[in-house]
């Protein structure tokens, strides 16, 4: 019987820095910070050991989601060099530990979010993880090239989380926040795509590139982008921000539509490095994210 890399039995265990690496711990930061700002930017004030231990539960429950993605998805892993060496693919840990680890990670989140904060947001945070595991990697991604859209839901929970910690209830701003980063999800994540999709492609994966060819990918970029920027805008029009928030957001997003365009409209399709524009692209977005989210914060609090 033929054993894959993931499946080997280990002489030595895991090291905690591989327990570490399988929450994803670059990952967790955007995610914890956007429910932080989700709870900041919420009405009212927070109680601090009550909001600490929000995102405490929070952060545990986004790398349970990880260390659960990472375990069904050992064997792709090992095929593509962005992750072969991940704790799992690379044979520093056994598949029963990471599925033990991220198991107990999320039952504990969630079991503490309930008594400790509230049952709102203990529920939202047990349907984020579920439906990262189980919605977006074991049904959506190795079956459509639409996987990021439907799957980019997992990622826009945290701030209607935080929000809902801080006031028992989703109000319609929340919605509004989760639904700016379900939108930033595709062009963000298919910039990505566009320059590591051979990496999927020896997977089996089906992301768009691969499934569609890059021009496709761009277009969908470009028209993504489109949503995406009157959702980043929207808060100020409405009255859920001001004026700060309303110029950096526009300034921000007009920068992110311009690199969106520029990919979007892109003839030449050199391979790897050469592709400066998607790599532009996918970094900015990053930041535009982390601008977005800290500046609603600024204005909620310093203009308040």
């Amino acid at each position: 019987m033929t054993t894959t890399t993931a499946d080997r039995t280990l002489m030595v265990p895991a090291d905690w820095r591989d327990f570490l690496a399988l929450t994803k711990p670059r990952v967790m930061t955007l995610v914890v910070f956007t429910a932080l700002c989700g709870m900041l930017a919420a009405p009212g004030h927070v109680d601090p050991v009550i909001g600490f231990t929000a995102i405490l539960c929070i952060a545990l429950a986004a790398g349970s989601a990880a260390a659960l993605n990472q375990w069904y998805e050992a064997d792709t892993d090992a095929l593509m060099k962005r992750t072969r060496n991940r704790p799992l693919p690379a044979g520093r840990m056994d598949r029963q530990a990471a599925l033990q680890f991220g198991v107990g990670l999320g039952t504990f989140s969630v079991i503490f979010m309930g008594l400790f904060v509230n049952l709102v947001s203990a529920v939202v945070l047990a349907v984020s993880i579920l439906f990262y595991v189980l919605v977006y990697t074991a049904w959506l991604k190795p079956r459509t090239p639409q996987n990021i859209v439907i799957g980019g839901a997992a990622g826009a929970f945290p701030p209607m989380i935080g929000w809902a910690a801080a006031t028992g209830h989703i109000g319609p701003m929340a919605v509004l926040l989760f639904a700016i980063i379900f939108l930033w999800t595709p062009p963000h994540f298919w910039a990505l795509a566009l320059f590591v999709k051979t990496d999927y492609a020896a997977a089996g994966i089906p992301m768009l590139p691969v499934v569609a060819g890059e021009r496709v990918t761009r277009q969908q970029i470009g028209l993504y982008t489109i949503p995406m920027a009157a959702a980043a805008i929207a808060p100020w029009p409405l009255g859920y921000a001001g004026a700060l928030y309303g110029v950096v957001a526009t300034v921000s997003t007009l920068l992110f539509a311009l690199m969106a365009t520029q990919v979007a409209f892109r003839t030449a399709t050199p391979d790897g490095d050469a592709m400066l524009p998607e790599r532009r692209l996918f970094k900015y977005s990053i930041l535009y994210l982390f601008i977005l989210f800290g500046v609603l914060v600024l204005d909620r609090w310093v203009l308040a």
